[in-house]
């Protein structure tokens, strides 16, 4: 049978299932051979906060979705074309976010009274009309999928296992996706089970053969590639663009790479990645708890290696009191606090950017310190070796803001020039005839040497108390203590001497409404921006790295706007720093859903502005 074969430009998939349906396996597959495909992408990977939440429970469902096009995207999409939902729970969760007319495939297998009653369906809503606005697809996909493993020697819950495969296999014939990379993926991931390998591997084939055969589905669709700058991609997550960022800043500094750390969701992952590339000088100590882990990784510092820890905002708090002594003793240190919903345990596994408050001001005394945040997730390479660079030439702890949806989302990532990387210079301090002092400083960025212990004519006091300026002697004079005070915060603010102008997207020139982000909230609003200018109207956009301190000319930008919005993931953080210290009545639009922000949300919020201007 010919089938039709329709080009499309994008398309938005979700998967959607029990969370131990293998929901992020099938996403991730689909996602590597479409990045394989040469497509432009995006993802949103949500699972449940639980470990292991009861089956077939609205808590327990695990979703991921990608947004792939021939063209440059954004985000991981508004709503989805089509919807797999493995089971009533899966349905339910996600049928609010499918538009009229999308394609919904579901497993009917599961649609048993049991699992109906368990989510509050009194009906079966297949079998209803219910959703007749949509293209529905019923299919037995676990039935499918144990017939066509009967001949394999494995249990029956095995197989019912596979049918995440079947589901892969037949969405990867629907969209004209690669199978080598998934049948090799195979292999490797069960080489030590056959039985289990062939039968996956069988189910997978199975779907797709499904796809190719039936009558249920008559067209095929084709997505493109998209056009990108030469050079080798890959396909990359924020957490591991993160540890590829670390190893380079130890490669590029000369410096070996100590990352103290306890596992946490969502920074787990950057744990995981770095231990696996001990070669390029990398040591990881998976730590008793948060305090242990900084402490180790300030110990670090002290003894000439870059010291790095990595946690999410529950382990911040527990790690102030080391941050603040790495501000005191000024030694270099990575603080990578990968956000997630709060307060206290809050929503682990989802997003949020609320700790911004925390990581300028949450420590004792007046500690600042530096606080970087990466727009995207192949941004977080570029984010991890700047903090390096800050971090070592300045002597001070950097916080290194990322968050769940960078963290866990991915898209092609272009692979750096290697030489082209910046040098990262660690200069530190030779013996010299004269008296060595601790606390004497650059002219230029106000750093004290970095001494490493154990060199003769090197010898100096470390610790919390303060220091005496200059000789680095513990003091408790008065006027030495708020001179060491404005220097280590004149320090940080000359760091902004030392970063690029904030750059503004104003193609026209004549907008008068400009959208201020940070962080992972870039690809949303810059979006909503594409939008709104579709429509023919100007606004400007600008998005900031540098959160402390400020680029220098951001005072300028902000006051040549008539008014500027603020969107976060949060109450209005960003929003209350730029009131108080720039004295611009900034629009603050604010939500803290555990969710990235919708372009469409964004879009009618900058309308709103624009119409009231």
């Amino acid at each position: 049978m010919t089938k039709q074969v329709q080009q499309l430009d994008r398309v938005i998939i979700r998967f959607a299932g029990d969370s131990g349906d293998g929901m992020q396996l099938t996403g991730d597959r689909f996602t590597q051979e479409t990045a394989a495909f040469g497509n432009d992408l995006s993802t949103l990977p949500n699972f449940p906060a639980e470990i292991r939440a009861p089956a077939g429970t609205l808590p327990g469902v695990s979703s991921f979705q990608l947004h792939f096009a021939d063209h440059d995207i954004l985000t991981p999409g508004d709503a989805p074309n089509v919807l797999v939902a493995m089971n009533p729970a899966a349905l339910k969760a996600n049928l609010g976010d499918l538009p009229r007319g999308a394609d919904l495939i579901v497993n009917t297998d599961e649609f048993t009274k049991r699992n109906l009653a368990k989510v509050g369906y009194a009906a079966n809503p297949v079998e209803d009309d219910s959703l007749a606005e949509y293209r529905v697809h019923a299919l037995q996909l676990t039935s499918m999928t144990v017939t066509a493993l009967a001949d394999f020697d494995i249990t029956k819950k095995d197989a019912e296992r596979a049918k995440n495969m079947f589901a892969l296999g037949l969405l990867s014939w629907l969209y004209h996706r690669p199978t080598e990379g998934t049948i090799a993926f195979l292999e490797r991931k069960f080489a030590k089970k056959p039985e289990i390998m062939k039968a996956n591997i069988a189910a997978f084939q199975a779907g797709w053969s499904y796809g190719e055969t039936t009558e249920a589905f008559s067209t095929q669709y084709e997505i493109k590639p998209a056009e990108h700058e030469p050079g080798l991609y890959r396909n990359i997550t924020g957490n591991m663009a993160l540890a590829y960022g670390l190893v380079a800043a130890g490669v590029q500094s000369g410096l070996p790479i100590f990352l103290g750390s306890y596992p946490i969701t969502p920074a787990s992952d950057i744990l995981h990645e770095i231990s696996k590339h001990k070669k390029f000088g990398v040591r990881t100590f998976q730590a008793e708890d948060e305090i242990a882990a900084v402490g180790a990784a300030l110990g670090a510092s002290f003894g000439g290696s870059l010291g790095v820890t990595t946690t999410s905002g529950p382990g911040i708090a527990l790690k102030s009191e080391t941050i603040g002594l790495g501000v005191a003793t000024e030694l270099p240190l990575l603080v990578i606090d990968v956000q997630r919903a709060g307060p206290s345990t809050g929503l682990p596994t989802k997003t949020e950017q609320a700790d911004l408050m925390q990581a300028m001001y949450g420590r004792n005394g007046e500690a600042p310190v530096p606080v970087i945040a990466p727009q995207s997730p192949s941004d977080c390479f570029d984010a991890a070796l700047e903090a390096a660079r800050i971090a070592v030439k300045y002597r001070t702890p950097v916080i290194l803001l990322s968050d769940g949806y960078l963290a866990n989302g991915s898209e092609p990532w272009r692979l750096p020039d290697v030489a082209a990387l910046p040098k990262i210079e660690p200069d530190f301090a030779a013996p010299s005839q004269e008296d060595f002092q601790p606390f004497a400083r650059d002219p230029e960025t106000l750093a004290r040497p970095w001494a490493i212990p154990g060199t003769a004519g090197l010898e100096h006091r470390i610790g919390g108390l303060e220091k005496a300026d200059g000789s680095g002697n513990i003091s408790y004079d008065p006027a030495n203590h708020d001179k060491m005070t404005r220097l280590r915060q004149a320090k940080v603010d000359g760091i902004a001497n030392d970063i690029e102008p904030l750059a503004v997207d104003d193609p026209s020139g004549s907008a008068r409404v400009l959208v201020l982000g940070w962080g992972g909230t870039f690809g949303a609003i810059s979006a909503a921006v594409r939008l709104v200018r579709k429509e023919g109207r100007s606004v400007a956009q600008a998005h900031l790295r540098h959160l402390n301190p400020f680029p220098a000319n951001l005072p300028e930008v902000l006051r040549s706007y008539d008014k500027v919005i603020v969107p976060e993931i949060n109450l209005g953080q960003l929003g209350m720093l730029l009131r108080g210290r720039y004295l611009v009545d900034v629009i603050g639009y604010n939500q803290v859903r555990g969710l990235p922000f919708k372009a469409e949300e964004l879009q009618g919020v900058i309308q709103d502005v624009i119409e009231s201007e």
